[in-house]
């Protein structure tokens, strides 16, 4: 049985490394460093990390009642389960500007997410703001074939996982040493 003075694990940093390490990934063929012959590993990381273990750090977060937390790794666990089974299974004949839309559409959502982290730490901003142009970037090169511009995409997820990555290890810092080693910028 449990107290109310039982100490709950961070889910944060879990949620948050299972989206750097699959968008590390897809960004690598996204920028062109690696072709799309090694979809099939981003794949298996999607559903296993980025998508299931993110979506399990959006349950904690609910338990912790974090609306914020919450709905971002559920979110976005469900962007790359929604992304690993178009990609393995569905994909087909999909009009290239119908994936632009889908890319869009996560942007603008990102977007206002983006915009419910100015009351929180600048490095989680940092990870919104990236995300927000890499989608925007992705979907403009999606819809019009311009692989320039996904590469351009590519760069940016690049630099959001960096971000998403370095806030995790932060935390996970605070967490071991009781006290703020890299700094995030937290609202005073």
């Amino acid at each position: 049985m449990s107290s109310s003075k039982d100490k709950y694990a961070n889910p944060g940093p879990l949620g948050l490394c299972g989206f750097a390490l699959t968008t590390w990934l897809l960004c690598l063929i996204n920028g062109g460093f690696f072709d799309t012959q090694s979809i099939g590993l981003v794949l298996g990381m999607a559903f296993a990390f980025g998508g299931t273990a993110q979506m399990i750090a959006g349950m904690f977060e609910y338990k912790k009642g974090n609306t914020f937390g919450f709905t971002a790794f559920i979110s976005y666990g469900a962007f790359w389960w929604s992304w690993a089974l178009f990609t393995a299974f569905f994909k087909g004949n999909t009009p290239a500007t119908f994936v632009g839309w889908y890319l869009a559409v996560w942007g603008t959502f990102t977007l206002m997410m983006f915009f419910a982290t100015f009351s929180k730490p600048r490095a989680l901003q940092a990870i919104f703001f990236f995300l927000t142009l890499t989608f925007y970037a992705l979907a403009i090169g999606d819809a019009t074939g311009n692989h320039s511009i996904v590469n351009v995409g590519g760069y940016l997820g690049l630099i959001t996982a960096l971000c998403a990555f370095y806030l995790a290890a932060a935390e996970m810092f605070i967490d071991s040493y009781g006290r703020e080693i890299l700094p995030i910028g937290a609202k005073k």
